[in-house]
């Protein structure tokens, strides 16, 4: 399994200018218009530059306007978004380093490759080091529309088919015996959580049953729950977990997952009305929520990164505490990441899970983390 090093992002949004290494359990607190989003955003992408959909996630947001960052720029300096990450093997020691550039369609009368509409974002380059000893290897360089891969034999190769200006290498070369590196690599960022808009509505998934599929791992969207619940109730038969992160919340609580037939579902009875089940489609959005978060953070299987935006969203006070151990729970198993408003929250974590909550700020108008360095790392007096 591959674990996330360092992550770094310059010209997008708030983000003019930032790297910061990334450890098994990170806490990212502050106030509004600070820029969190925006670091929680950069992670996105970095996904989607794996799924093959990074231009439509930057299309989606609005396009290149609206997601270039905004400020003063030198008249050489390209209008780009940049993404980067590093990723290590713990048990092999190998190390994988994967950025992209995305910009601008070239106006009239440039040199324009491949097939794009006038604003869409544009892949200007790729590049992916791969460290297996001393030295870093070209696993993937891409500029523009031509570019070189490594194969299984340590040769360059053309690429061997022909990428849209809208396409990623990552993305689109998915051949594990031909390019293993760009495989692995690929494979580790789409395996990767992220869990922000848990829709607690009368329509949400979350309310309703599910196909009665095993499910180890829930998806974003939350929308296979009841499936996690049944999993880890009816597949692995342990629950000890779950039960606990129920009763901390809801004091005399217990959660009741049915056998299922075609379908699965869940409802909780509280200790007010011992003879009542109250199915997920009674049960309150703060509830509902935070037994989402639940089935995020204790499923059979966790994901090897997981991030959460903002958790506390229409969450009582009193439930900081026991998702904060959930949170530190779930960090023994993977790597959690989050950005919250909530203090409580932050700090109930740092007293479980022994970290320091790291402040996000603006800086002459960028989003910064104190006590960062342009080294990319945290001062030691931080520390």
């Amino acid at each position: 399994m591959l674990t996330v090093r360092e992550i770094a992002v310059s010209g997008y949004r708030s983000l003019k200018q930032i790297r910061f290494p990334v450890d098994g359990l990170g806490v990212f607190v502050g106030g509004n218009g600070a820029g969190k989003t925006n670091l929680y955003r950069s992670l996105e992408l970095l996904q989607s530059a794996a799924d093959g959909a990074l231009t439509r996630a930057l299309a989606a947001e609005g396009g290149m306007e609206s997601v270039l960052w905004a400020g003063e720029r030198r008249r050489t300096e390209p209008a780009r978004v940049r993404l980067s990450a590093e990723l290590a093997d713990d048990e092999t020691g190998h190390a994988f380093a994967y950025e992209v550039a995305v910009g601008l369609v070239p106006q009239a009368g440039d040199e324009i490759y491949g097939a794009a509409f006038s604003l869409e974002p544009q892949v200007k380059t790729e590049r992916l080091t791969v460290q297996t000893g001393l030295r870093p290897v070209v696993a993937l360089n891409r500029d523009g529309p031509s570019g070189f891969v490594r194969d299984e034999d340590g040769r360059k190769r053309p690429f061997g088919t022909t990428l849209l200006a809208t396409e990623t290498a990552l993305g689109a070369l998915q051949d594990a015996v031909r390019f293993p590196e760009i495989e692995i690599v690929r494979r580790a960022m789409a395996a990767w959580r992220f869990h922000h808009d848990f829709r607690t509505d009368a329509a949400s998934a979350l309310r309703r049953p599910c196909l009665a599929v095993t499910t180890p791992t829930l998806a974003s969207d939350g929308s296979d729950l009841a499936a996690v619940f049944a999993t880890l109730r009816h597949i692995r038969q342990d629950t000890v977990d779950l039960d606990e992160a129920v009763g901390h919340a809801f004091p005399g609580a217990r959660l009741v997952i049915p056998p299922p037939d075609r379908e699965a579902q869940f409802g909780l009875i509280f200790s007010e009305y011992p003879r009542r089940v109250f199915a997920a489609s009674e049960l309150s959005d703060g509830t509902l929520r935070y037994l989402a978060l639940a089935g995020a953070l204790l499923a059979y299987r966790l994901p090897p990164f997981v991030a959460l935006n903002e958790p506390e969203t229409s969450l009582h006070p009193d439930l900081m505490e026991p998702l904060a151990r959930m949170i530190v729970r779930a960090s023994e198993r993977t790597q959690v990441w989050l950005v919250t408003h909530s203090e409580r929250l932050a700090q109930a974590i740092a007293e479980h899970g022994g970290v320091r909550p790291r402040v996000v700020v603006k800086r002459d108008g960028a989003t910064w983390i104190e006590g960062l360095r342009l080294a990319g790392d945290f001062s030691q007096d931080e520390d």
